[in-house]
């Protein structure tokens, strides 16, 4: 602990270069620094699909490769980059689950299904994410089990590849400047996705 009481006084951008300078310590420190940021995009990521403890395992993958790969000449600040890459790796997880389970909307688009979400560990009903995102009331969007069911399969077939992973992120909470960084695209035509999926969303309701 004395160790990692000197490294308080220092920068990410410093502990970095200490790192890269042999003080194997300093990883440990970054770990437990970074680990509540960690917890919560778990926790935010987890109504897209996917186990809370898998999602942190992922998430410090993205450490790791935030460590690994940050350049101080090239990047913004560290914070930035390391919470860019955890996005992204947890992210890339979900698809990846999605995409074995070959079921693209199983993992987010049962509108009854439910996610542990907030300190106090309420259930929040997904339905009333689509609706808090979409400002649309959830008694608009909850109508019977057969017209939630349509509204899956229309999104399903109405919604671009691109547009389902914007919705995706934008049910976490992310804007649409997050989203394009996590997604690798540009703020303009990620803006443009959100727009056109919440006015077909609106549409099909």
């Amino acid at each position: 602990m004395a160790e990692h009481f000197k490294y308080e006084e220092m920068t990410d951008e410093e502990l970095i270069d200490q790192l890269r300078e042999g003080d194997r310590q300093v990883m440990d420190y970054i770990c437990d620094k970074y680990k509540n940021l960690v917890r919560s995009k778990a926790k935010s990521m987890y109504i897209l699909g996917g186990d809370s403890e898998d999602l942190i395992q992922e998430g410090m993958i993205g450490l790791f490769k935030a460590v690994r790969d940050y350049d101080c000449g090239r990047d913004a600040s560290f914070y930035t980059f390391a919470d860019l890459c955890i996005s992204r790796q947890m992210y890339t997880a979900v698809q990846a689950s999605k995409r074995l389970k070959h079921s693209p909307l199983n993992s987010y688009v049962s509108l009854y299904e439910r996610s542990s979400e907030g300190t106090d560990n309420e259930e929040k009903n997904l339905i009333e994410a689509l609706a808090a995102r979409t400002q649309m009331s959830p008694e608009e969007l909850f109508l019977d089990k057969e017209r939630v069911e349509d509204l899956e399969r229309a999104i399903e077939t109405e919604l671009s590849s691109f547009e389902k992973q914007v919705l995706d992120l934008y049910l976490t909470g992310m804007s649409y400047t997050q989203i394009a960084k996590v997604l690798g695209r540009d703020e303009k035509s990620t803006d443009n996705a959100l727009q056109r999926l919440k006015s077909k969303i609106r549409r099909l309701v």
